[in-house]
């Protein structure tokens, strides 16, 4: 019985050893730089899909780009970011001798973003791009490519225009998360012509 009774005694004295390594856990979580006091980088690729192009048939192609992103958490709920990308697949317009080439673009955004897991968050954003590019237009006499002369040269005329991007992000390790996002890059008011972007990539957090 004896045996017993210093056994429990011993277990009792012991148990405080035990629970230093949770207290400390707790004190780093409690410790943890908010969110407010972030800033982020991401690398994206991105899908271009340029609409409405021509005056009558009214085309679409696809063409691809590159995206850094660099930007800061304002609150727990908004930030602010930049980003600057560089086309490297030019988008060929189906039926047409018409190419069209986003060379590099330029954006701000200021957004509000929602977790809806502990892992996890959506996400919206707008603001403004400035765009760059070329429009290339072989055989301009074709009957094909009639309604496409208007565009050869600089792609697009508005090199300035309104974005905006709605996506979703998961955390897939420590401040690292995977993203997916689309959303409207430019429109063109010289041809009407709409870009928009699709882009899936990761982001860190520090």
């Amino acid at each position: 019985m004896s045996y017993v009774v210093r056994k429990i005694r011993t277990a009792a004295r012991s148990l405080p050893l035990f629970l230093i390594p949770l207290l400390a856990a707790n004190d780093t979580l409690a410790e943890e730089k908010p969110r407010a006091d972030k800033h982020y980088i991401g690398l994206m690729v991105t899908a271009l899909n340029h609409r409405t192009i021509g005056e009558q048939t009214n085309e679409a192609a696809w063409g691809s780009a590159g995206t850094l992103i660099v930007g800061g958490h304002i609150t727990d709920l908004f930030h602010a970011e930049l980003r600057a990308g560089g086309g490297f697949k030019d988008a060929e317009v189906p039926e047409s001798n018409l190419t069209l080439a986003v060379d590099y673009f330029a954006s701000w955004y200021i957004g509000l973003h929602y977790p809806i897991t502990d892992y996890s968050n959506i996400y919206g954003q707008f603001g403004f791009s400035f765009i760059s590019g070329e429009a290339t237009l072989e055989n301009p006499g074709a009957d094909a490519n009639r309604q496409f002369q208007d565009l050869e040269g600089e792609f697009p005329d508005s090199g300035f225009s309104v974005s905006w991007v709605a996506g979703m992000d998961f955390e897939v390790m420590d401040d690292t998360f995977l993203v997916f996002e689309g959303g409207k890059l430019f429109k063109d008011t010289g041809s009407d012509v709409n870009t928009f972007q699709f882009s899936g990539g990761l982001r860190y957090e520090f």
